[in-house]
């Protein structure tokens, strides 16, 4: 039995060796040569399900191989975060997260099972889109120095989708931007924020597009700002927060979706699936799907993502240590 085991771990660890020495080059020329994995870190039905499928479409034919949608959620995306850490690099298991995930966690979570800068790699960058600040309808305001002015008269309470969320770090950055003292209100997601929104439980709330429109369209209630750079183009007559005065970076920068790989898989893999990701935005099918979400930028590549990583990660995460939460 020793013999025959000895002879097969040895073989092992010699076929291992082969393939590393093989140069990535000729690595990435046959990848890939079976089905491809995108697993995505939060439950199905929300927009990276959406997007994760969409993008799988676009890039199956050209890559010539199945591409299967996973979903392993949980613990704010780091349950997925760990199989896809633990999966070999070569290019078949690709995490499809958020900011959350990479970057909050740093600062909610007490003992992260993973490194977010180490473990992986960039691979492409999508906006998740800017999140408009609503107010109910019976709420006299029509810009963000009314809402101001009521919220300085009257106890306000507004809406946040979960604690620590961008919803959260908006009351608070209004709070202490103009001196309020609203009182934020957290949910489990955004359809009970709306639904309370929209019967006047609360004066107020920030959230996705999709979502807030249906509270717009039923006339319950009125976009009074936009926390982008520019004026989103399903709302062109909202102004942003910076043009209203706001100075705060909490709303200049946006939260995004992200294509990860393991660390350590092949550059010229990464290389190629970035781009085909950029080409993939370009196509017609994924501009409408975008256009539904009210989300004005597609795909970007490694390199753009990169710098957002860098120059935006460390703004969020002072901003959620600014809420004064601790870590669990």
């Amino acid at each position: 039995m020793k013999g025959p085991t000895r002879r097969a771990s040895m073989s092992g660890v010699a076929a291992a060796l082969a393939t590393l020495s093989v140069p990535a080059p000729l690595v990435a020329q046959s990848w890939p040569s079976k089905p491809i994995r995108f697993l995505v870190t939060f439950p199905p039905g929300g927009i990276m399900d959406t997007f994760s499928r969409h993008y799988a479409e676009a890039l199956s034919p050209k890559l010539g191989q199945q591409i299967i949608v996973d979903f392993k959620s949980g613990a704010s995306g780091a349950i997925g975060a760990v199989e896809v850490k633990q999966s070999a690099p070569d290019g078949y298991t690709l995490m499809w997260t958020i900011s959350t995930t990479m970057i909050m966690n740093k600062v909610t979570m007490k003992s992260l099972p993973y490194d977010p800068d180490k473990d992986f790699v960039p691979v492409a960058y999508m906006g998740a889109g800017a999140l408009p600040m609503l107010v109910a309808s019976a709420v006299p305001a029509t810009n963000l120095k009314e809402f101001v002015a009521f919220a300085r008269s009257n106890k306000v309470s507004m809406g946040t989708y979960g604690v620590g969320s961008y919803g959260h770090i908006a009351v608070e950055e209004l709070n202490r931007e103009f001196g309020l003292s609203m009182e934020a209100v957290h949910y489990r997601g955004e359809t009970p924020m709306w639904t309370d929104l929209a019967a006047g439980t609360i004066h107020a709330a920030s959230g996705s597009y999709l979502s807030a429109s249906r509270v717009l369209q039923a006339g319950h209630g009125r976009a009074i700002a936009v926390p982008t750079n520019t004026r989103m183009r399903k709302l062109p007559d909202v102004a942003t927060f910076m043009e209203q005065g706001v100075k705060s970076k909490a709303f200049q920068i946006l939260g995004w979706i992200g294509m990860f790989a393991p660390a350590g898989v092949p550059q010229p893999i990464v290389d190629r699936l970035s781009d085909l990701m950029v080409e993939a935005g370009k196509t017609e099918k994924i501009r409408t799907m975008l256009d539904t979400f009210g989300i004005d930028r597609a795909a970007e590549d490694q390199h753009f993502f990169r710098k957002i990583i860098a120059d935006e990660g460390p703004i969020w995460i002072e901003l959620v240590k600014s809420l004064g939460l601790t870590p669990q």
